[in-house]
């Protein structure tokens, strides 16, 4: 009964220490009708990103930007070299870019990259609460009494 009981602590105890599985950023593939030279650039970013090489990264990205503009995971991937570099305004226009061409990409609106820049769209308006409080006086009945 108490060799259940020690395996039972040391079991909860072995669950408790493993740490939490944080989803992690990396970059994306560009569609198979992006530029070839978009493609390849594309393919050496993500190695050079993924071995932590993040200037190397940077710049194979912007090389797939530049052949595939109108790619919203070229900018992804970009504003992902940038954010690791320490660019947060850079890797901000970038996602934003990314979000604005890729309107329909759940990777790229839902990612972690993204969130911390709340809206990619900068004309919505946020709506301000209400304060529960006013400090307006009470107005009772049609108008003021004569």
């Amino acid at each position: 009964m108490m060799l259940l009981a020690v395996l039972m602590v040391w079991g909860l105890s072995a669950c408790a220490s493993e740490p939490a599985k944080v989803k992690s950023r990396e970059p994306l593939t560009l569609s198979p009708s992006a530029v070839p030279k978009a493609q390849q650039y594309t393919s050496q970013g993500s190695s050079a990103y993924l071995a932590g090489q993040y200037d190397v990264a940077k710049t194979l990205f912007a090389q797939a930007v530049a052949a595939a503009p109108n790619s919203g995971e070229a900018h992804y991937n970009l504003g992902l070299a940038l954010f690791k570099l320490g660019d947060s305004e850079a890797a901000r226009e970038q996602f934003i870019q990314a979000a604005n061409l890729a309107p329909g990409n759940k990777v790229i609106w839902d990612s972690p990259a993204l969130s911390p820049y709340s809206s990619p769209d900068p004309n919505l308006q946020k709506k301000e609460k209400e304060h529960p409080y006013s400090n307006q006086r009470p107005s009772f009945g049609s108008g003021p009494r004569q």
